[in-house]
Order: structure tokens, then sequence, then C-alpha cells
């Protein structure tokens, strides 16, 4: 079932959505948006809502994290990767879970998607998918920024 579907995903939405406002962080204001594709699909909800509440919620204290350090959030929690994307990094039951978000000017953190990782380096799609989200919400961030239903 699509994320876009009213009444799906409530429990993950609810935790979700808090990144998509502006926050105080430091002297300055940091706006999270969480990217949605063309077809209404938000990789990001979708992938959240197939893992173990445990998984879950760790990925979600990520989230949080992110959200009080933004630019300050490094390692063992967060790492560049290449081009402008960077990864939320955690573990539960030995699987390592990874978010993975870009920068849009100073002001704008936009979370991209989620996934497993079970090789040493981040996956090669992994990565063209980030940036091809990134290329993609700079030509247009409104037509790919999630706006839930009200």
């Amino acid at each position: 079932m699509s994320s876009g579907l009213p009444g799906t995903r409530v429990r993950t939405l609810d935790v979700v959505l808090k990144f998509a406002t502006f926050r105080e962080v430091g002297c300055r204001k940091q706006r999270y948006s969480i990217y949605r594709e063309e077809d209404g699909t938000v990789p990001l909800i979708d992938w959240l809502d197939g893992l173990s509440p445990k998984a879950q919620a760790k990925c979600l204290s990520r989230l949080k994290r992110l959200e009080d350090l933004g630019h300050e959030l490094r390692r063992p929690e967060a790492d560049v990767l290449r081009d402008g994307i960077y990864e939320l990094r955690t573990k539960e039951d030995g699987l390592n879970y990874r978010m993975l978000y870009f920068f849009h000017g100073r002001q704008v953190v936009v979370l991209s998607h989620g996934f497993v990782k079970q090789e040493a380096q981040v996956p090669e799609r992994e990565l063209r998918a980030a940036l091809q989200r990134k290329a993609r919400f700079e030509q247009n961030p409104r037509s790919h920024t999630f706006r839930p239903e009200k």
C-alpha cells in the first residue's frame, strides 16, 4: 500500500512529519523535507514502514539527531558519501540501516530514502538513486516535497 493513501502508515508518518517543518538549529533555521516521487510515493516513509518496530525506532532516533544537529552531525551517526549525498547510520540486530539525504541550499535537509546495507560500501545503485532524486528536487523542489493530506 502506498504512503499516499489516507489512513496508512499513520505511526511512521506522525513521527516523520515533524521533519518537514522549520526548526531552530543554533542561530539559523533548518527545514527538513521528505522527498516525494512524481507518482506520489514517498520512498523514505514506505521503507520505514517495512521495518521491524525496533529497527524503525532506531532509524527514527537518528532522524531526531539530524533534527537536533543538522550540518554538525558526524560519524558514527552520519557520514559524507559523495557529490553532496550524506548517510544517517544505525545498526539493529546485526543489520546496518542507512538513510540517505542531501542539503538543498543552506537551510533545507532533504531525506531521500533508506535501505539495509549488506555490503562494505554503500551500493552504487543507492547513491545513484539519491543523486537522481537530488537533481529532480533541485529542478522542482515543490513537486518533490512530501506534503501530507489534510
